[in-house]
């Protein structure tokens, strides 16, 4: 039996950053990376976010966990074509602004970023992606490592324990049949919905906090006006995407329409070809008329 249940994105602004609520983001995180994770605290609020648009499009909550890694979880709810350039951004400003003044580089925080979409980011078959820093030898193919030295002074094993590492699940492209844990907890995100069977850490806790029926009335209302706000952006881009698609079925008739008048078809020949009307065929003679 399931219960309605607060979208993650909603719960990660209000909710989840409640250090009594942790153990939901902690299960969530320590599913993906294969790692018991324990948040320590969280380092700031929402990043600076100007418009009312911005506001509902996207979600971030930068983390600052047990191994004193930085655990950036960002979730974007509409496409955004430099959203690969946005992860390389903001895993950066993680990095440089949480290195003190005059502190060696060798104290920057190993920084994860968790990037949670719900439209098609760049083309692929799966729908967990990991992505992390390694070099590669051009003539000797072999993988650059650390030194013993440099194992031992920076508490790391490989050169990729340095640079940030990056995560990105593609929502809509989970086909909701769970075969891990990892699973469960992609199919709660898809879904908000949390089955009996699901053992994943931290989805028991979700399935407790995340009641929408456990809301105070203020913020059940503020919850249903997101949703709203989500349909209607989901419509906005359904619609132009409507657009453009008659753009382009509109520009390849006239194409059509001006070889047809060079081979000099009449009017009713090519309304019959093309179905545009009489006026839009004699507006397109006139402007090559004019060239």
């Amino acid at each position: 039996m399931s219960k309605k249940l607060i979208r993650f994105d909603w719960a990660v602004k209000k909710l989840l950053r409640n250090k009594a609520n942790f153990a939901i983001l902690e299960g969530f995180l320590s599913e993906l990376l294969f790692d018991d994770i324990r948040i320590e605290q969280i380092l700031e609020s929402e990043s600076n976010q100007e418009t009312e648009d911005d506001k509902f499009n996207r979600v971030d909550i930068l983390t600052q966990n047990s191994k004193n890694e930085l655990i950036v979880v960002e979730i974007q709810n509409t496409f955004e074509i430099d959203f690969f350039h946005r992860m390389a951004f903001g895993a950066s400003k993680a990095l440089t602004e949480n290195l003190s003044l005059g502190q060696a580089y060798s104290a920057i925080k190993k920084v994860i970023s968790i990037n949670i979409v719900y439209f098609d980011l760049g083309q692929g078959l799966d729908y967990v992606y990991k992505g992390s820093t390694n070099f590669y030898g051009l003539h000797q193919h072999d993988t650059l490592a650390l030194s013993d030295r440099q194992k031992i002074a920076f508490s790391k094993e490989k050169v990729s324990d340095i640079f940030p590492e990056f995560y990105i699940i593609k929502v809509n492209k989970f086909n909701n049949t769970a075969q891990d844990t990892l699973d469960e907890w992609i199919y709660f995100l898809k879904n908000s919905e949390v089955k009996d069977e699901f053992k994943a850490k931290g989805l028991k806790e979700a399935g407790e906090v995340l009641d929408y029926m456990r809301l105070p009335q203020d913020d059940q209302f503020r919850y249903n006006r997101y949703l709203d706000y989500l349909h209607y952006k989901a419509s906005e881009i359904l619609s132009l995407q409507a657009q453009a698609e008659d753009s382009i079925r509109y520009d390849e008739k006239v194409k059509l329409t001006s070889i047809a008048i060079a081979k000099g078809f009449d009017n009713a020949t090519i309304t019959d070809l093309t179905g545009l009307t009489t006026e839009q065929i004699e507006e397109i003679r006139t402007k090559l008329l004019h060239k």
